[in-house]
């Protein structure tokens, strides 16, 4: 969840990678070492029809598994896998289909995510810890455990490249303009179409944009466009104007 700016990058966050931990009961008995044989043809590129009680439409498309791991069975129907994929892969679709391989049917009994983006569950914490941190802070004036539950926005941009600007150009991509490289002091690699966070020489977020140009090219550009913009993140006149 975020707040303010930072509902700004909860789009991006969701399209990050994601993990699972989930339980797959087949239909019938299977032995463990048939069940992770199965499980490794479904690595890399695979299609998938979203399942008829979802929020998407059905048809068929593709979605990447990073990776799947069978961590441990048993009674030889009950297993425990673990899912790195793509957002947008369904995961009881997975355990579906992989009944069908292995001919005897099987469904997902239970599941939870364990990451997203760079997002783990170390983070998590309970709505009644929230509501505790808001009571002391409202009625007490102590806002010792907020600050221990909200993240700065900028942790939203640990996943992806980044470039730093220089203080003169925060305020023009305030503003809307495109980063340009006059106004980057320095930047980490990224190709051309890449999402990128653009920050200020302090680490504060200015905005999230996508690659014009590969990074390679940066050093020998004396002026033009860099990256452009699609949320920005920083309010304006927070630096000063350095344009006419």
């Amino acid at each position: 969840m975020g707040l303010e700016n930072a509902t700004k990058l909860m789009t991006y966050i969701t399209k990050a990678g994601k993990e699972y931990i989930c339980v797959m009961e087949t239909h019938e008995k299977v032995d463990l070492s048939i069940v992770k044989k199965i499980a490794e043809e479904f690595k890399g590129t695979i299609y998938q029809r979203p399942p008829v009680r979802s929020s998407v439409k059905r048809r068929l498309r593709t979605r990447k598994v990073f990776d799947i791991e069978v961590l441990e069975g048993k009674d030889d129907k009950l297993f425990l896998l673990r899912i790195s994929s793509e957002p947008g892969t369904y995961m009881r679709k997975i355990c579906h289909d992989m009944g069908i391989i292995l001919g005897i049917g099987a469904h997902m009994r239970e599941l939870r995510r364990i990451r997203s983006g760079i997002f783990t569950e170390s983070g998590l914490v309970t709505l009644q810890e929230v509501s505790e941190a808001l009571y002391m802070w409202k009625n007490c004036k102590d806002e010792t455990d907020l600050r221990k539950i909200l993240l700065p926005m900028e942790i939203g941009l640990c996943g992806i490249p980044k470039i730093i600007l220089d203080d003169n150009a925060v305020n023009a991509i305030a503003y809307g303009a495109t980063a340009n490289a006059p106004g980057i002091v320095a930047y980490q690699n990224f190709k051309k179409g890449d999402l990128v966070g653009l920050i200020t020489l302090k680490g504060e977020g200015v905005a999230i944009g996508r690659a014009l140009v590969d990074s390679d090219n940066i050093q020998q550009m004396k002026k033009g466009e860099v990256i452009k913009p699609n949320r920005i993140l920083i309010k304006r006149d927070v630096y000063p104007r350095a344009w006419k």
